[in-house]
């Protein structure tokens, strides 16, 4: 066999690999959004995927190991939504396109992106007691530097303390709107007055902050 063909051979091999371990992440946020952090287990994901079991062991040994790729994904999806948004924006980013921008990333995830909240939040009992799933938790929906960089482009005082106070703002926004008090209200992800009822609060949260109050 020539070295061209063995090295295509691994090359093959080694993208089968990274696409089943995307497989995985993908079943494991599946099952958690759908059935709680408790579903998500090697042998139901061998299942959903209708592969032979022990295959998710070969790749994930632990369940702390898996529960981390997952995550480690989940906040690999949450990057490329952020940068598919805010990148394409240009360099005369406003307030009212910030809100707006924002509010259209908060909608996705009520949306099209709904199954990783709800990833998000049923795992959280799995990080309870563990720092390195708990810190990956805190960021894999929403960007500390992206949102230090939209602070920094709209002349925040201090940059780093207000992209903080303004994921806290979403991260409530978007509790509320999954399992708050306004998660009975009837508005369609996607519509014009979901956009809406999400693009009010954070528009005013950004305008006091560049009166500085």
């Amino acid at each position: 066999m020539s070295q061209a063909t063995s090295g295509g051979d691994k090359t093959s091999r080694e993208r089968a690999r990274g696409s089943r371990r995307e497989e995985i992440c993908e079943a494991a946020l599946d099952l958690a959004a759908a059935g709680g952090n408790h579903a998500v287990t090697h042998h139901a994901i061998d299942d959903r995927l209708g592969i032979a079991r022990g295959s998710t062991s070969y790749y994930y040994r632990t369940r702390q190991a898996l529960l981390t790729a997952a995550i480690t994904h989940l906040t690999g999806l949450s990057r490329h939504a952020f940068l598919a948004t805010f990148e394409e924006a240009d360099t005369s980013l406003d307030v009212d396109r910030a809100a707006d921008l924002s509010a259209r990333q908060l909608d996705l995830l009520l949306g099209p992106r709904r199954r990783d909240a709800l990833a998000r939040y049923a795992l959280t009992a799995d990080a309870a007691n563990d720092d390195g799933l708990r810190s990956a938790l805190a960021r894999c929906l929403f960007s500390v530097p992206g949102a230090e960089a939209l602070m920094a482009h709209l002349d925040a005082t201090d940059p780093s303390c207000a992209a903080h106070n303004f994921i806290i703002l979403l991260e409530g926004l978007l509790f509320d709107r999954l399992h708050g008090s306004r998660s009975g209200l009837v508005i369609a992800p996607g519509s014009a007055a979901s956009i809406a009822d999400l693009r009010r609060p954070i528009r005013l949260w950004l305008t006091a902050l560049q009166h500085g109050d």
